[in-house]
């Protein structure tokens, strides 16, 4: 007898879930309604109840005038997402339907399922995270089904009658109610996790569409009427990893016969590299304009970034400030990769001191070299993402690579030189995963100037 209570219980409880878990997955009633617990949400959500209800009276089986069934788990999870209001309706909708079979226990059974739903509803809404997790949402089951038991001694008469039905059916009533009502619960609690999640994800992806956007904003758009000079010969390309990454790269005038060239690769990646490229960019902008001396520039930047760099993130940077009258290139190195210097058809890495990373320790020291660049010299600025590029056999682009890309490209526009290194890249990796920036500056001093 018992074990035939409890395939028929469970058949019907398994059903109950199926259904319960398609309608939350399919996110069906917050598409018409929010969930923000109103009453159009306790209505709705108490309608379903009672539906289940109502399924559960279908589908259990008589016994000496009672009917056995899985109709409480109906307005329980009434009561857990639609509150007092919404587990008191499913009640009674289930309980009306269980009148019109009848039996001796039916206006038992009425009191019982309309009490547990707003039981449930109360005890849901008081203390939500609480019923939330599974084991006391099995506790507060089977304390609804022993209630119910309860209502049932109280109210049927004969007494003896109550308690012979009792007796049979206790063990499978309050096991697989309490049961059906945990699992019910932890399913509900999973699919609006998953929700939440989803709808974080789609968040945060606009969030990070909105970064890289604005994060190339600060970028300065290199074109035919910036920098507007005519002596020289300008493109650049950035592509991050992620949606926002930490390179970047900056060309501004310091006056008008002097033009600046910045490159930079903050240390870490997303968000908080950007916003540290953002401080990085700004602070060495104005400190190299302010400051004549170049070195005496970075020193300041350096000593700025570090005074307010509690995420404890460091940038390697290269810094040139170029004469475009006389062709002498000032610059500074803190930590960064080599520039390439093209020559004629002869490309060589231009050879310095290099100092120490910006923001990585205050009142560095720092040292300016010179270079004076002939007419139709090529400088090429970049980040290690070029260099340190992998295939999938884990080999390196390498600095060998790079140089090669050079040779016998004077001629050429600086464009041109910049998607030849890309192309050259892409083909070494062959689809590997790009996981780092890859950022270069190249500029050019015109023969036709």
């Amino acid at each position: 007898m018992i074990s035939d209570m409890f395939s028929k219980m469970i058949g019907t409880l398994a059903v109950i879930l199926v259904v319960s878990a398609f309608i939350g997955g399919s996110d069906i009633i917050s598409k018409f309604i929010k969930k923000d617990r109103d009453w159009r949400y306790s209505l709705l959500t108490g309608l379903l109840g009672g539906v289940f209800g109502i399924y559960g009276n279908i589908s259990g089986f008589e016994l000496n005038g009672a009917v056995i069934s899985v109709r409480d788990i109906g307005p329980m999870l009434a009561g857990f997402s639609g509150g007092p209001l919404g587990g008191l309706l499913a009640g009674v909708i289930a309980g009306i339907h269980r009148l019109t079979m009848g039996g001796i226990t039916a206006q038992a059974c009425v009191v019982a399922t309309c009490c547990i739903g707003l039981i449930c509803g109360a005890v849901s809404r008081k203390w939500h995270s609480f019923v939330e997790k599974p084991y006391f949402a099995l506790i507060l089951g089977a304390l609804m089904e022993v209630f119910h038991l309860s209502v049932v001694l109280v109210m049927v008469k004969p007494f003896e009658t109550a308690l012979d039905i009792v007796k049979q059916i206790a063990i499978p009533f309050i096991a697989v109610n309490a049961l059906g009502f945990a699992m019910m619960i932890a399913i509900t609690t999973y699919i609006e996790k998953q929700r939440k999640l989803t709808i974080e994800k789609s968040r945060l992806q606009s969030e990070l569409e909105f970064a890289s956007v604005s994060q190339h904003s600060l970028l300065p758009s290199i074109n035919d009427d910036y920098p507007g000079c005519k002596e020289l010969d300008v493109s650049a390309s950035m592509e991050t990893a992620k949606e926002v990454g930490g390179d970047f790269y900056d060309v501004f005038f310091v006056d008008a016969t002097h033009i600046a060239f910045v490159i930079g690769d903050v240390s870490g990646k997303g968000v908080p590299a950007a916003i540290f490229m953002a401080t990085s960019k700004l602070t060495l902008q104005n400190c190299v304009r302010d400051i004549p001396d170049l070195a005496e520039a970075v020193a300041t930047a350096n000593n700025s970034l570090c005074a307010r760099n509690d995420a404890e993130m460091f940038v390697t940077l290269w810094v040139g400030v170029f004469d475009i009258v006389n062709g002498t290139l000032n610059f500074v190195s803190a930590g960064h990769n080599p520039p390439v210097l093209l020559r004629g058809d002869k490309a060589e890495f231009l050879k310095f001191k290099n100092g120490f990373v910006l923001a990585g320790m205050e009142n560095a020291k720092y040292k300016e070299n010179t270079v004076i660049l002939e007419k139709g010299d090529v400088i090429c600025l970049y980040t290690d993402g070029v260099t340190e590029a992998e295939d999938k056999h884990h080999a390196l682009f390498g600095e060998e690579r790079l140089l090669s890309c050079f040779e016998n490209r004077s001629s050429d526009a600086v464009s041109d030189i910049i998607e030849s290194v890309k192309n050259e890249i892409d083909v070494f990796i062959n689809g590997n995963d790009q996981f780092d920036d890859i950022t270069m500056l190249c500029f050019k001093w015109k023969k036709d100037s």
